[in-house]
């Protein structure tokens, strides 16, 4: 019989396929052919672009790795699948950082190098139907998340305008599902606070959340609303889908940003004027933001008993200026605002965070002075202050004994 020669590979052949270049290969091929970056149509390019003989391991190496570029959040999915993180926030290539229940603390996951920072930037802001290049250096626009994390704010800022190159934040809207019990057993309120959240809620006066990005705003209305008696109606309006309370009857409306061709945009404001005509016993708005806390105050002067909401604010006494501006942006006039106001609400609950805790600070009562409408603060961490009668009379008007 006849000898058979054996012709070896190249030894180019036989290396181990290096990633970025089969990355770019990749690529280029999805686009040089039209198709999708499905798995099948990624699968079968990689086959393609394997020189030498590729076995299932090598394919599914290649795939895990494109997958990050063409999936998902990438090699930051894992980060945003952790029930402990609220942001993700990549700074250079090897600064990915997450904040959360143990604070601002830096990963171990990099990224190849800038340019793969830009592309998982540019595929982001593409799948929240946004724009971001050279033109439009900077974009802001929500995903929905595919994975146990729900909707995901993104923001991004390419160079120059980010110096040191291209900045990507990803805050995860997790559902705030706490009861009021849960958060006094994180040390969220303590006892006495609890009890009096729990005497605001049963008179049904209206009030407001403030607080920083992160002070547990959100968390603190979900909680809220689920003391609210289950023979009332509730209808939110939301940015995202944030309040789940444990309450039978909630309907949420959420709004809608316009898409690429700046058409189709449900804002806040339509939504607070829908949410009128859906006979609610209490109407919520998320987080007021703009000129819809002024038709959230004429909701609430109309009969709304127990309305809330939430806004960033520094401290509860500065929630009377910081509701001015955003009222000027609907054309209400500073008089008019402290006039609406003084009707509308009663109550200012001030939230705080320092390192990973979570606290009720201070509770307020709204008040007229002079030409406008102060915050006096009724109840602190440490105590009922002196002026804490002012909430003992709403209460007591609304046949609620307080718990002092």
């Amino acid at each position: 019989m006849g000898s058979s020669t054996v012709h070896s590979l190249p030894e180019e052949d036989a290396e181990p396929h290096d990633g970025p270049r089969l990355v770019e290969r990749v690529r280029q091929r999805l686009a040089n052919t039209g198709s999708a970056a499905d798995p099948q149509s990624v699968a079968e390019a990689v086959r393609a672009e394997t020189t030498g003989v590729a076995g299932h391991l090598d394919v599914l190496d290649a795939l895990r790795l494109l997958r990050h570029e063409f999936v998902g959040a990438g090699p930051l999915e894992p980060l945003l699948d952790d029930s402990a993180v609220t942001d993700v926030l990549v700074t250079a290539p090897d600064e990915v950082w997450v904040d959360g229940s143990g604070g601002l603390r830096r990963t171990d996951v990099t990224f190849a190098d800038e340019e793969a920072v830009r592309r998982l930037a540019q595929r982001l802001a593409l799948a929240a139907g946004r724009r971001l290049d050279d033109a439009q250096p900077f974009v802001d626009g929500w995903l929905s998340g595919a994975g146990p994390h729900g909707r995901v704010r993104m923001h991004a800022v390419l160079p120059p305008v980010a110096a040191a190159g291209t900045c990507l934040s990803l805050r995860v809207l997790r559902p705030a599902a706490h009861d009021l019990r849960a958060l006094r057993r994180l040390g969220t309120v303590d006892e006495s606070g609890f009890a009096l959240l729990e005497a605001v809620v049963a008179a049904r006066l209206a009030f407001l959340i403030s607080g920083a990005t992160g002070s547990g705003k959100t968390t603190l209305l979900a909680a809220l609303l689920g003391a609210v008696s289950p023979k009332e109606r509730i209808v939110s309006v939301e940015d995202a889908a944030e309040i789940r309370p444990s309450h039978p009857q909630v309907v949420q409306l959420v709004a809608r940003p316009a898409n690429v061709e700046g058409a189709g945009e449900v804002t806040l404001r339509d939504l607070v004027r829908e949410a009128l005509r859906m006979r609610p016993d209490r109407l919520v708005v998320g987080e007021a933001r703009g000129s819809e806390v002024c038709e959230l105050l004429n909701a609430l002067n109309t009969g709304h008993d127990g309305g809330a909401g939430t806004l960033h604010a520094n401290s509860p006494s500065e929630v009377p200026a910081r509701l001015e501006a955003l009222a000027a942006l609907g054309g209400l006039t500073r008089s008019a605002l402290h006039s609406q106001l003084a009707a509308a609400v009663q109550i200012v609950l001030h939230m705080e965070r320092a390192g990973g805790t979570r606290r009720l600070t201070e509770i307020g009562v709204l008040r007229r002075s002079g030409d406008g409408v102060e915050v006096r603060p009724v109840w602190t961490s440490s105590g009922p202050t002196a002026d804490h009668e002012l909430l003992t009379s709403m209460l007591r008007g609304r046949g609620v004994e307080p718990p002092w």
